[in-house]
Order: C-alpha cells, then sequence, then structure tokens
C-alpha cells in the first residue's frame, strides 16, 4: 500500500467514525417513540455508506409524517378552516397537501413556532434540490447534517401540541353539570391557541350568552370561561364583540341586551363600546342611583343605594360625559348621607348614611382622574341638595373624606388641589363655605 492509499484509508476511517459519532447524537436529538419511525430507521442505515440524497428524503419524511399526526391531534377542523382545505382522514395528506401547505398550516394552528416555519421551509428546498432532482450535484455529510439537526429541533424532538377543543362539543358540555370550571385547565385550553381559533370560540361563546333560549347552567359556565379567554383576546377582537354588542342595542330588545352587558361587565368589554350604547347601559344606573337617594326615610333604602352603587361599579368608570355630573353627585350624595342637629330616636344618632355603599364608593373616588376631580369640585359649589346637607357636622365631615381620597393623588391639577385643601381641613371651614355661598 502506497502512500497515498494509506492516506486515503486514513480519511475514509476517520469520516466513517465521525458519521457513526453523529449518527449517535442524532438518534439522541429526536423523541423516543420516532425512533421506530422507518424513515429515520432508513436515514440511518444509508448515512455510514454516503447514502446522503436518501438520508435528506427518508428525513423529510419522517418530518411531514409527524407533521400530519400533530396536525391531526390538535385539530384537523382548524387546519381546514386556516388553509381553505378538507383533509378528514390522514390519507388526505397524502394525496391533496403539498409540503409548503402543510407547513403553513401547522404554524397557523400553533404544532410550530414561526422560527421553525422558516426554517423548516428552508430544509424543504433542500429535500427539493437535492432528493428531487437526481441532475443536482452530490450533497456533502455537513448538508445533511444541517438539515437533520433542523428537523431534530423544530419537529421530531417536540412533544404532541395540547387538543384543540371542538367548539361545538365545548359549548355541548358547557350545557351540563359535568363542565369542569377550573381556571388552570381553561388557561392551558386558550392561552396557546391561534388568533383566528380565539375570535371564534369567544363569538360562539358570546352569542349563546346572549341567546334568550340558553340555559342558566350554559350562562354560569360561560361567566367563568369567558373571563379567562378575553384575557388572551387581541384589541381587535375584544372591539369586534363590543361592536355586535352596539347592533345589539340598535335593535332594543331589552333582554338580550341585559345579557350583552353582563357579559361585557364579566370580560371588561365595556370600554370598547360605543358612547351611544354606554349611555344606554349607564344612564338607567344612574337613574337608579338617584332613586335611591329619594327613598329617606323609607326603610328599604340604604338596601337600594347598596345594590344601585354595587352594580354601578360592576360597569366600570367609562362614563359618557354628559351623565357624569349626575353620577359623582349620587355617589356623593349617597356617601355623605344624612345628619341630625340634636340626639335622635335611633340609638343616639346624628349620622346616617349606607355603611354596605360606603367602601365602594370609595373605590370609585380612589380612581377618578383630573376630569372627574373637576367635577366633583363643581358639584360641591353648585348642588343645592349638597350644600344643604354639609351645613350638618356629619355630612361635611364624610365630604372631607372623599376630598382626601382625591387630595392624595399625585399630579392633581393645582387648582383643584387647592380647592380639596377647604374640604379637608376641618380648620378652614368657614372659609370654605364662604368660597361655595359665592360660588368662588
Amino acid at each position: 500500500m502506497n502512500s497515498n492509499e494509506i492516506v486515503l484509508a486514513s480519511d475514509t476511517n476517520a469520516l466513517a467514525v465521525y458519521e457513526q459519532q453523529m449518527i449517535s447524537v442524532l438518534r439522541k436529538g429526536v423523541r423516543e417513540e420516532m425512533l421506530d419511525s422507518p424513515y429515520i430507521a432508513e436515514a440511518l442505515r444509508v448515512l455510514p455508506v454516503q447514502g446522503y440524497r436518501s438520508a435528506i428524503g427518508c428525513y423529510w419524511n419522517a418530518v411531514i409524517d409527524d407533521l400530519r399526526k400533530k396536525i391531526i391531534h390538535r385539530s384537523l377542523y382548524l387546519f381546514n378552516k386556516e388553509m381553505n382545505q378538507k383533509v378528514n382522514e390522514y390519507e388526505d395528506f397524502q394525496n391533496d397537501i403539498k409540503d409548503n401547505i402543510l407547513i403553513e398550516g401547522a404554524y397557523k394552528i400553533g404544532v410550530i413556532s414561526w422560527e421553525a416555519r422558516k426554517l423548516l421551509n428552508q430544509a424543504r428546498e433542500t429535500r427539493n434540490i437535492f432528493d428531487g432532482h437526481p441532475h443536482s450535484t452530490e450533497p456533502s455529510l455537513l448538508k445533511v447534517l444541517d438539515l437533520i439537526s433542523d428537523c431534530n429541533k423544530y419537529v421530531l424532538s417536540e412533544d404532541y401540541p395540547p387538543p384543540v377543543v371542538n367548539i361545538d362539543e365545548y359549548l355541548t358540555t358547557m350545557d351540563t353539570t359535568e363542565y369542569h370550571q377550573s381556571e388552570i385547565a381553561i388557561e392551558q385550553a386558550v392561552s396557546d391557541l391561534p388568533a383566528v381559533y380565539k375570535k371564534e370560540l369567544i363569538n360562539r361563546l358570546y352569542k349563546a350568552y346572549i341567546d334568550e333560549s340558553s340555559s342558566t347552567v350554559l350562562r354560569a359556565n360561560i361567566e367563568f370561561c369567558a373571563p379567562v379567554l378575553w384575557k388572551y383576546l387581541s384589541k381587535e377582537d375584544c372591539m369586534q364583540i363590543s361592536k355586535s354588542f352596539d347592533k345589539l342595542v340598535v335593535h332594543a330588545n331589552r333582554r338580550p341586551i341585559k345579557y350583552g352587558t353582563e357579559f361585557l361587565i364579566k370580560d371588561g368589554g365595556l370600554r370598547y363600546v360605543s358612547t351611544a350604547s354606554r349611555k344606554v347601559i349607564f344612564e338607567p344606573a344612574i337613574q337608579h342611583l338617584e332613586n335611591s337617594i329619594e327613598l329617606w326615610p323609607n326603610a328599604g333604602k340604604w338596601k337600594a343605594e347598596e345594590e344601585a352603587v354595587g352594580y354601578i361599579e360592576r360597569l366600570g368608570t367609562n362614563i359618557p360625559d354628559e351623565l357624569l355630573q349626575r353620577y359623582i353627585a349620587s355617589l356623593t350624595l349617597i356617601f355623605i348621607g344624612y345628619g341630625k342637629e340634636s340626639t335622635s330616636p335611633y340609638y343616639g344618632q346624628t349620622s346616617f348614611y349606607s355603611y354596605a355603599a360606603t367602601p365602594v364608593i370609595e373605590k370609585i373616588f380612589d380612581k377618578f382622574d383630573d376630569i372627574a376631580a373637576q367635577v366633583f369640585l363643581q358639584i360641591i359649589k353648585e348642588n343645592k341638595k349638597l350644600k344643604e346637607r354639609i351645613k350638618l357636622q356629619s355630612p361635611f365631615e364624610r365630604l372631607g373624606k372623599l376630598g382626601k381620597l382625591l387630595f392624595k393623588k399625585q399630579n392633581l391639577r393645582y387648582d383643584i388641589k387647592e380647592f380639596i385643601e377647604l374640604v379637608v381641613d376641618i380648620k378652614r371651614k368657614d372659609e370654605f363655605f364662604k368660597q361655595i355661598e359665592h360660588g368662588v
């Protein structure tokens, strides 16, 4: 054996050792059950004898096989919807779906990531060139290993994705007492859903909730599920549901409007509703507040105020501007209550107000912005009923409590803060009344 033959034999042996080492590494880079794949087994058999074209083709077939099975496990319905296809079983993939469509669909329904989609399309081109065209140049070992590495990392080492629930079946279950109200389970089911599926699911839940024929069981389960799903929706999807509610308001069907309002309250979607629709919602709620104030000395007054304040707090703070003054005036009057100059027959009380409504109103005032604070000051100066009540010590002191909630806010406008100082400082009471008496 001459020197050239010795060098050639040495290079061949080194290559064989390298190939065996790489095969060992590659076997560890796939899920255990994938080692039984005939495609992978074939690829690993031909690699040591430099069957690089065949190895590329076999390995790519393993990837395509795995993607098809994962899509079926995830949701054929969703794949068909996203890609406008009619796949009913595995064989339909073989007969009708090209590899690029399969990859795109797998990405859109959450089987693979954005990065995987990019690199798998590169691997697909590699396969098309070297295994699909016999007259192409011979692929190198590094080219094969590069393809295998990407296929392992992004597909063959990845576990099956969680299945997507069938919406029809899911709603059927929700209409029974068998539905499991678990926030963790719902988050696991919806958090990684494709956007199009989240949109369809929230729309189906909304339509079922406002349907007058829906059962109380179904509505109760939707009330539990929808707020969890809402957290994972895009702003556009939230706005779309709110626009659907706007159309509902236009038709003026009372019960669906009531159900739609409750749906959006629980999900925090009222802020996306049009001003016209919010007026329809808030005006009767504010009227309820005003009516409860007028019940004095009716024995049911405090309960009425508690219910009215509780409901308006649930509606949130997106009050139409034209209703803001009535809203704040009502809350202020309920909070300060009534006072008595002398000891009353009611166990010596001189102060009367709703104990249950008080902490709720404090929460609402704690969220006031500059505009709401300015309206509050305007009410103090102009509302005749309020000005009459605060002449007594107890209502005046309770007005000061509301003032303190606003006074502690950061970046409160100077002129607002200056007047609120008078409200909260009992020693400047005379100065305060002088200002409101003259409308300063």
